[in-house]
């Protein structure tokens, strides 16, 4: 990172490099716009769309107001007499970008803070569903019914089955991250055990040393980016400076980081260092698209600590690409020949170039777990090392949800560092002490450190199997 007085770069010096494919800033640029188009900052604007039912009914109009308030509409249920015309005036309330989609295909756009907006819904004929698109949101309860009083259950359940369709097609709400219908996962192009084309390039892990400076000034930008997470599958992550896993930190303990934290995305999203501890009411906020908040917190304690949008719900944020690390060295950190940065996560795939399913990243089975945002990309490039060297490797559980249990396949460790504390150092006590494993649950984190007796090629994996099989694998190759 640079020194204090230099000019804020997009990503900071002392970053590890994250050279994975994304679309370029003109694109982001271009989406932010689009999403600025649909609803930031609109003020009672009306949008008439398809109804539900045929034209004609009673020629009287219901008109209902509804609030956004705590992830909730209020009310969430409204009466409605069949072949009245239905008009939704909504108001968000709340402090984070929503939306109302019906399931006849009505949508409010996005409604920021403060702001308001009109569905018409048209002539109601049957019950009706309604609900937030922005990915997770009506998981947390943002579900809204309407009820056509008088309409017969034949009518309801005919209106049901069109609202629902099961052929695969997906109604287009002009949001990402709309849970409406299903659409298929990417999870059916997963293909076990392939490896990326010749052009792939593996993000660098290797860690460069603390920086002298003692005041670390950096620009944290969100973007939606649609990166390449396994061979042949992609999904639109949310990303911290373009890359399926954010910059690494590093510092050490006094050491200032001064964060200028923008929001180029199209949803609401915050930010949450735990290397500095600090009231989060300001720093840790939400911020809506177009906004930015400054950052400043010192690092007071050592260890390998995890940066990670806090916004609700926090698991399709984390699960959608929105974490790093902040490498704090403890005191007396002795000189290695190799070090390396690995960061755990798990994807839960949405469909083909989407955005993550939340309803999976709820349930905790997730499709991919990954060194570095990708599947099995230290198995096409292999980290390296020679013989006799020491190798130290930080490894961090960003999750969301699965620990993990870091481990080389041939290899001991002697020296084991977890959650700011040594469990052994140069052999222990006994001078000949050994560990196989580092075990992390999500958001611990910590490094070991071990030498190559002999030139080979060495798994790497978390020993948590059934998940190093779903792509936390990768090797070292090792020569003389």
């Amino acid at each position: 990172a640079p020194s204090a007085g230099a000019t804020p770069p997009a990503a900071p010096a002392a970053t590890v490099a994250a050279p994975v494919r994304r679309r370029g800033l003109a694109a982001a640029a271009a989406t932010l716009a689009l999403s600025l188009a649909l609803g930031v900052g609109l003020d009672s604007s009306a949008m008439t769309l398809a109804g539900t039912g045929a034209a004609g009914g009673t020629g009287h109009t219901t008109t209902v107001d509804v609030t956004m308030i705590n992830t909730t509409f209020s009310p969430d249920s409204i009466d409605v007499p069949v072949g009245d015309t239905l008009v939704i005036n909504v108001t968000n309330d709340d402090d984070m970008l929503h939306d109302l989609v019906l399931a006849s295909g009505g949508d409010s756009g996005r409604v920021a803070p403060g702001a308001s907006a009109t569905i018409n819904a048209g002539v109601i004929t049957a019950d009706l569903d309604g609900w937030c698109s922005i990915a997770g949101h009506r998981l947390l309860g943002m579900e809204l019914t309407i009820n056509a009083i008088g309409a017969d259950d034949s009518a309801s359940a005919g209106a049901a089955d069109a609202a629902a369709p099961d052929d695969g097609t997906a109604m287009d709400h002009g949001a990402m991250g709309d849970e409406s219908v299903e659409t298929g996962s990417a999870a059916d192009d997963l293909v076990p055990g392939a490896l990326p084309g010749a052009d792939f390039v593996a993000r660098d892990a290797a860690l460069a040393p603390a920086a002298s400076a003692t005041v670390h000034e950096l620009t944290m930008t969100v973007t939606d980016e649609e990166l390449e997470v396994a061979p042949g599958v992609t999904q639109t992550l949310w990303t911290y400076n373009g890359g399926a896993t954010g910059p690494t930190l590093r510092g050490r303990v006094g050491d200032a980081f001064d964060v200028t934290f923008v929001n180029a995305g199209t949803i609401s999203h915050s930010i949450d260092f735990h290397a500095g501890a600090l009231a989060p009411d300001k720093p840790m906020r939400s911020i809506d698209p177009g906004e930015s908040l400054e950052y400043r917190f010192t690092a007071t304690r050592s260890g390998i600590w995890m940066y990670h949008c806090g916004t609700m719900p926090m698991t399709s944020h984390i699960a959608n690409g929105m974490f790093g690390a902040v490498i704090i060295d403890p005191a007396g950190l002795s000189t290695v020949d190799r070090e390396y940065s690995l960061v755990q996560s798990e994807y839960y795939l949405g469909p083909q170039g989407g955005e993550v399913d939340s309803a999976k990243a709820q349930a905790a089975v997730p499709d991919l777990v990954v060194f570095n945002g990708y599947s099995d990309q230290y198995m096409a490039e292999p980290l390296t090392a020679r013989v006799g060297e020491t190798v130290r490797v930080w490894v961090l559980d960003a999750g969301p949800n699965s620990g993990s249990s870091f481990h080389v396949v041939g290899g001991q460790f002697d020296t084991v560092f977890k959650e700011g504390e040594y469990l052994l150092k140069d052999g222990g006590s006994t001078g000949s002490g050994g560990a196989q494993a580092l075990a992390l649950s999500p958001a611990q984190g910590g490094f070991v450190e071990l030498t190559f007796t002999e030139a080979g090629t060495y798994s790497f994996v978390t020993h948590i199997m059934a998940d190093a099989e779903k792509g936390a694998h990768g090797v070292f190759v090792v020569t003389d």
